[in-house]
């Protein structure tokens, strides 16, 4: 069943190690984050599963990483100190690929090693959940409303589940935020991060997914395809959103969010 629901960042300045000093700059982040994982350590779930956009996506179909155990380490930021390993959730993503993969784009991949969208949520905030299992999801280039759908479908499975399944959205907001954002300075950047923020408040899924696609372009947000497919699985669920904490000290908006099941 369904006992938890979030959208977190991944900037991989969050990590000690790689941020250093800049981390400081993202105590707000931080913070949030530490709530956040208290929040779910007393839910005490059994499965968490991760929306990634940063694994190698494909243009017409979502994925599965299905892999025995994964690994994290944060190596390619410089990071040599850094690891984690974890159980996967065989059996739920079994479930996941018989069913889904008669309805949607899905195909499964097979990486020990998680990408950084995966591996940064995982390492905040499994911190005192040493016995959970994982199950990573990768998105695609397929649109928004394609997102929500699968979101529903996967949500199907997890309500099925008998075990306590917590889903987040690997999400960073707009990458253009700043003259020295990584994608440069677009004024498209605030205003879609204003909007996304006052959409999720408000509950308004058909607004998320019916965002104006140049506007998202405009952005270059590589959140808005995870957060989608998570308002997918809240379909038809009661939940109050808690945004816990926004900033954007280095041209990116990072967004903490809990969306409370009720």
């Amino acid at each position: 069943m369904l006992s938890f629901a979030g959208i977190v960042p991944h900037s991989p300045l969050l990590i000690p190690n790689i941020g250093k000093e800049k981390t400081k700059k993202m105590s707000g982040t931080a913070e949030a984050l530490k709530r956040l994982e208290q929040e779910l350590y007393l839910v005490n779930p059994e499965t968490i599963v991760i929306i990634s956009p940063h694994a190698a996506t494909l243009p017409d179909a979502f994925q599965i990483n299905l892999s025995a155990t994964y690994r994290l380490d944060f190596k390619e930021f410089g990071d040599f100190q850094t690891s984690r390993s974890y159980a996967s959730d065989f059996l739920l993503i079994d479930h996941v690929q018989r069913s889904i993969r008669k309805n949607s784009q899905l195909v499964l991949s097979s990486q020990e090693a998680v990408d950084y969208g995966t591996g940064i949520p995982l390492f905040f905030l499994t911190e005192h959940l040493p016995k959970i299992t994982v199950v990573p999801v990768i998105t695609s280039k397929l649109d928004l409303k394609a997102h929500y759908v699968f979101g529903k479908e996967l949500k199907e499975e997890i309500m099925d589940s008998n075990k306590r399944v917590a889903v987040f959205a690997s999400a960073d907001l707009a990458h253009t935020l700043s003259k020295d954002a990584p994608a440069g300075f677009a004024q498209e950047g605030a205003e879609f991060d204003r909007t996304v923020q006052e959409l999720l408040s408000t509950k308004n899924s058909s607004g998320v997914i019916g965002l104006d696609s140049k506007l998202c372009d405009k952005a270059q947000s590589c959140g808005i395809q995870p957060i989608a497919t998570l308002l997918g699985v809240l379909d038809g669920v009661q939940y109050e959103p808690k945004i816990y904490s926004y900033e954007a000290p280095f041209g990116i908006g990072h967004l903490v969010a809990n969306l409370v099941l009720s």
